[in-house]
């Protein structure tokens, strides 16, 4: 059948009562999603047919290859850089800063790290949002710049440039607002396009699973982390996966400007959270591994820890913020540069005694409320609101140790916050048995 013949409705209409789409199919809807010759309608109506019926492996396989030649696909070997061109992604949480003190670690390791982030979707914070609390750091610069960047700072987190896997751009704003974010193919097709567009030779993924996480079991999440691995690997692109504990806050913030004064904490040796800085590291030791820069995991591990003890690590992050557009202190000055929210307030708990569980999507949505994330896809971001001093899971709570500092723009939406946030972790009496932050590893076999 050739281009012509195809119309998006029946392509619709196939997917949505359980066919296979052809090679043909796929990149015809791909190509009017970057035309703009398919109108938002048919993208969600799209969405929605792949959420329930999803797609086999060649039908992930050909979404991904579209998607990824929707746009330019990017050549590193002649832009003189000191190492192998790696990245890391996770498919989000809540308080999964690690993007920012992983891409300076491993440009302090001597990888190039071009790091083609997503905004929030869902309950899930994202890391532009992050990224764009921090006063002038452009998040969507040219090619050349973003180039110039990684060769200088070692490392860039931007967003999808027009020229990167625009189809994705497209559907990935239309999936946040329609319900659609969970489904396994586009999560593969999304994540990969982009990465096989930034012409990486090696990728690690941190998947994530529980309450806070789009696979909240364990086996979706697993599911999640052997597609990507398989359709990764197929297309010539080394990666390997971590699935990772969502079962609550990641580290100690969760909001955008919060969490960049985290990232910043941890990189200057500040403060660091016990957890936060276990699923980093292990994730840049596979990484390293994966990209020849150390022999295995156990030794890269060691040269990450080094990388960030040094204070090497946080110095690539303060290059790279200044490269960007951002001001040139912000390792010095974070706390008087990012924006803060005019009320603060610290949240006890019902009683004092135990966290035993945490519904860590609700403290997604709560975040939503205050204005930390988007309902609608023009919508705008409080980038100061948020919670802070989260506690963990089998921490004690009451009298001066509270649930979390909520930060809001106004009453109200302070009062909702902390009711939610009420409700959404259970106090007990004793502590529950810990559970591993970094649970398995999927992928080829280690190095």
């Amino acid at each position: 059948m050739s281009e012509g013949r195809f119309l998006p409705q029946e392509i619709i209409r196939n997917k949505r009562d359980g066919a296979v789409l052809s090679d043909g199919e796929i990149e015809f809807m791909v190509a009017g999603l970057t035309s703009g010759a398919i109108s938002e309608g048919q993208i969600a109506a799209f969405a929605m047919a792949v959420f329930f019926n999803g797609m086999n492996m060649a039908e992930r396989v050909a979404l991904t290859r579209a998607m990824t030649d929707s746009g330019t696909v990017l050549d590193w070997s002649d832009a003189g850089l000191p190492g192998p061109v790696l990245d890391k992604h996770s498919t989000g949480g809540i308080g999964d800063k690690v993007s920012l003190i992983l891409a300076p670690v491993m440009a302090a390791c001597g990888a190039a790290v071009p790091m083609i982030s997503g905004r929030g979707l869902g309950h899930s914070g994202g890391t532009l949002d992050k990224l764009d609390s921090i006063p002038g750091y452009t998040t969507t610069p040219d090619l050349a710049t973003l180039r110039k960047t990684v060769r200088e700072a070692g490392c860039a987190i931007i967003g999808q440039t027009a020229e990167l896997a625009p189809a994705d751009g497209r559907i990935y704003a239309i999936r946040d607002v329609t319900a659609t974010v969970e489904s396994l193919s586009l999560i593969t097709a999304s994540i990969l396009s982009k990465k096989l567009a930034a012409g990486l030779s090696g990728l690690v993924m941190d998947v994530k699973y529980g309450s806070g996480a789009f696979a909240a079991g364990f086996d979706d999440a697993l599911e999640l982390a052997e597609s990507i691995t398989a359709v990764a690997n197929g297309a010539g692109l080394p990666c390997a996966a971590l699935l990772t504990d969502m079962n609550q806050c990641l580290g100690r913030s969760a909001g955008n400007a919060l969490e960049v004064l985290e990232a910043v904490d941890h990189l200057s040796g500040a403060a660091r959270d016990e957890r936060l800085h276990e699923v980093t590291m292990s994730l840049a030791a596979e990484l390293l591994a994966i990209g020849g820069l150390n022999k295995n995991a156990e030794e890269g591990r060691k040269q990450a820890e080094e990388s960030l003890n040094s204070g090497r690590a946080a110095q690539h992050f303060g290059h790279m913020v200044a490269a960007l557009g951002g001001p040139s202190d912000i390792m010095q000055r974070a706390a008087e540069l990012l924006p803060a929210a005019p009320l603060m307030r610290a949240l006890a708990p019902a009683r004092p005694g135990i966290v035993a569980a945490v519904d860590a999507r609700a403290l997604g949505l709560a975040i939503i409320d205050l204005g930390g994330g988007r309902r609608r896809v023009e919508d705008s971001i409080d980038y100061a609101v948020g919670l802070s001093e989260v506690a963990a899971i089998g921490e004690s709570v009451g009298g001066e140790h509270p649930l979390c500092v909520i930060h809001a723009a106004g009453e109200a939406d302070l009062e909702r916050a902390a009711a939610a946030i009420t409700a959404a972790i259970t106090i007990g009496d004793e502590a529950p048995v810990p559970a591993p932050v970094v649970r398995q590893r999927v992928g080829p076999p280690p190095v």
